[in-house]
């Protein structure tokens, strides 16, 4: 079995393998721990579903939060037994073609491998965390480079924080565009504003990706989403053809099987 670890800024999510499927998986809260809290976190996710530190076999990490880093992979040696894969330190069998290419965080790599992997077209991959990120793969699958906008968490707090009368409301998909209280109408432009600004922002790099790939035909290019709200928002979204949750745990079990080879 193999522990894929993806490490946010705003949650770690990690993921239980067998094969390609995600058997099980759990989602904390990023944050500065010790490797004994780290290390012991883990061994309590395990034990809770059963499975002993003897079954994980490897563990590959994406990280963009560099100071967790350290902790987590000083746990994993102490409490698994294992080294960390991590991303960025080994192959992705992607070639970067952005001006440098070392600044694109690991997690878009993760997911621009994943989604090549499965797919094998031209793609725009949108993933909702912290920041929402666009992610572009030409008809070679090379990663030729993206987009990044304030995440929907970081648009609605910076709206409660920044006037002095409007409430602090529930994130949810409102019926109807036009809302008839505050609450309502905060509801709605944050969601459908986020929808529109997701659809926007595919929509050109769509175009721009098919003028690279000498496309004709946008529906030749898929739109994918994952992430932490993108069954809420990106199924929203009218050129997101697909939400796929365990995107970027899938990536990193390719990426594993590509430096380590399949065990």
């Amino acid at each position: 079995m193999l522990l894929v670890i993806d490490v946010g800024n705003t949650n770690i999510v990690l993921g239980a393998m067998e094969g390609d499927r995600v058997v099980d998986h759990w989602r904390v809260t990023t944050t500065a721990r010790t490797t004994d809290e780290f290390g012991l976190l883990l061994l309590q996710l395990l034990g809770h579903r059963g499975i002993t530190k003897e079954q994980i076999h490897g563990v590959a990490v994406s990280c963009v939060v560099p100071s967790v880093l350290y902790a987590i992979e000083k746990a994993v040696r102490r409490y698994l037994d294992q080294d960390c894969l991590v991303v960025g330190r080994g192959k992705t069998g992607m070639r970067v073609r952005t001006d440098n290419p070392r600044e694109v965080g690991a997690d878009r790599i993760v997911n621009a491998v994943a989604a090549w992997r499965r797919f094998q077209c031209p793609l725009v991959v949108v993933d909702f965390g912290t920041a929402t990120t666009f992610d572009c793969v030409d008809q070679h699958g090379d990663y030729v480079g993206g987009a990044i906008s304030p995440g929907f968490r970081i648009s609605a707090d910076a709206l409660f924080t920044r006037t002095a009368k409007l409430p602090r409301v529930e994130v949810e998909k409102p019926a109807r565009a036009i809302g008839t209280n505050t609450t309502a109408s905060m509801q709605s432009g944050l969601f459908w504003g986020y929808v529109g600004l997701v659809d926007g922002l595919a929509r050109r790099c769509k175009a721009e990706l098919a003028e690279q790939c000498g496309l004709s035909d946008l529906s030749r290019i898929r739109c994918i989403a994952t992430g932490g709200l993108a069954n809420l928002v990106g199924s929203a979204c009218s050129e997101v053809e697909e939400v796929d949750n365990d995107l970027t745990l899938v990536g990193l079990r390719y990426l594993w099987d590509l430096n380590r080879g399949r065990r």
